[in-house]
């Protein structure tokens, strides 16, 4: 642990670089912040920090940029001061805004990323409300031809997938019959995860002697609910990144474009963890090269006490945490508490 002067120094560059994106020198922290050292014992602190991890010298300058581990341990002690999560007036401003556009809940999650993006001036994402993963209501199979099959999936929303697979050894009507009421007893409320495991766990082994029916079977029904659950995003504020000096870098700004635009991609890192309520991932903290320059900060909201859906921010490492952490956090208590008065089930 960082005793308390190196503290100050780190603290004090980390702020002057996030308002200047300039590289920080010791005469600067000097003259900018009263430490109560000299510019000579601040020089100092700045080579033990570089030593220790927390500072980077880029090969152009003199002075000092933080790392990632310094943003980490910037952003760890934020979230112990209550003052980055408690704003009266903007949670009631915020609530006002995201009231014009709570009649649908996707009107309502898109609005948010809009106003997330006006609070903050960075990039605003957002998964649309998955309300609850796709489950199997129920499975009929009708013999079409000797060695046609039509498979009839109902899922919890009512939506009707129908797909027609061709079998080898004609099947008769009444062992069709009965692999149907099987399948609906045993999947019947189930998600394409758990259908999986009760299909390794279950199925097989009590109508081994359908198994490979069952098994030509499971991947008709993992597609319809997969096309069920198409998940949509939201993004808005995508230009700011263009504001900041560091995306004057054309590879930079392609990089991080070129990630928005890949749907697969922002869902897969906003869905990686909906464990935690509230998440900061910074710099090579990602798992995705194209924003391992970034740092994203997401809160995740709920419909009775289950998580729906996730909305955050991404910005540059250089990024105005505390801004954007009571941002975020205070756009999410807004959200749950207006799902929660409109849209209870």
């Amino acid at each position: 642990m960082l005793d308390e002067r190196k503290l100050r120094v780190l603290h004090a560059i980390i702020n002057s670089y996030i308002s200047s994106a300039e590289p920080i020198g010791s005469r600067t922290i000097s003259k900018k912040y009263d430490l109560g050292v000299s510019s000579a014992t601040i020089r100092n602190e700045m080579s033990d920090l570089e030593d220790l991890g927390y500072l980077n010298k880029p090969y152009t300058s003199a002075g000092r940029v933080p790392s990632d581990k310094a943003y980490r341990l910037y952003v760890d002690m934020l979230l112990k001061d209550p003052r980055a999560f408690i704003d009266m007036r903007k949670k009631q401003e915020i609530k006002k805004n995201l009231l014009k556009e709570a009649v649908e809940m996707d009107n309502l999650i898109e609005n948010s990323t809009k106003i997330l993006s006006k609070i903050t001036n960075y990039t605003a994402l957002a998964i649309a409300p998955q309300f609850k993963r796709s489950t199997i209501k129920h499975i009929q199979l009708i013999p079409i031809d000797e060695y046609e099959i039509l498979v009839v999936i109902v899922s919890d929303s009512g939506i009707v997938k129908n797909t027609i697979f061709r079998i080898d050894n004609q099947i008769p009507n009444d062992q069709l019959n009965i692999i149907s009421n099987f399948l609906n007893e045993k999947l019947k409320g189930l998600t394409i995860e758990e259908i999986g495991n009760e299909i390794d766990t279950v199925v097989f082994k009590e109508m081994y002697e359908y198994k490979n029916i069952i098994e030509s079977i499971i991947p008709v029904i993992n597609q319809s609910l997969e096309e069920v659950e198409n998940v949509e995003v939201f993004a808005d504020g995508v230009t700011n990144i263009f504001n900041f000096p560091e995306y004057s870098d054309v590879t930079k700004a392609r990089s991080f474009l070129s990630f928005i635009e890949d749907k697969d991609l922002v869902v897969d890192i906003l869905l990686k963890n909906t464990l935690d309520d509230f998440e900061i991932t910074i710099g090579g903290e990602n798992s995705i090269d194209e924003i391992k320059n970034c740092s994203l900060i997401t809160a995740t909201y709920k419909l009775d006490g289950d998580t729906i859906g996730k909305i955050g921010v991404i910005g540059p490492t250089r990024m105005d945490y505390f801004k954007v952490i009571n941002a975020v956090n205070l756009l999410a208590i807004n959200l749950n508490e207006i799902i929660g008065k409109f849209f209870m089930k």
